[in-house]
């Protein structure tokens, strides 16, 4: 439900505000429907990334990274772990009664 196109990273289109009522009202008494809305993340090909462009001396890469990250309001990226708990809290008992919730897990980037 992320609009991820196989074999590509990033939104097809900009994430969505809200999941389309006619899905909830036809699957909610079945299964629950959210989304995880995930910010700048630290994976291990964004490390790998950072290192080459350190290695390389592209300044302007090394940059760019140090502003999206002071420009999130923890001042840090992300861990997948840190994403992954907030799916297993909407898979979880603890979500019994949520559905059709958009969770960001992004630092609070969409609220700046």
């Amino acid at each position: 439900m992320c609009g991820r196109r196989p074999g590509r990273s990033g939104w097809r289109s900009p994430p969505p505000r809200q999941l389309p009522e006619p899905l909830l009202r036809e699957y909610a008494p079945q299964i629950r429907a959210n989304v995880v809305v995930p910010g700048g993340i630290q994976t291990e090909g964004v490390r790998r990334l950072r290192r080459k462009a350190i290695r390389n001396l592209e300044l302007g890469k090394v940059g760019v990274a140090y502003n999206f990250g002071q420009r999130l309001p923890m001042r840090r990226f992300g861990s997948a772990d840190e994403v992954a708990r907030a799916v297993l809290f909407l898979a979880s008992d603890l979500a019994s009664y949520v559905t059709g919730a958009i969770l960001a897990a992004c630092s609070g980037f969409l609220s700046t």
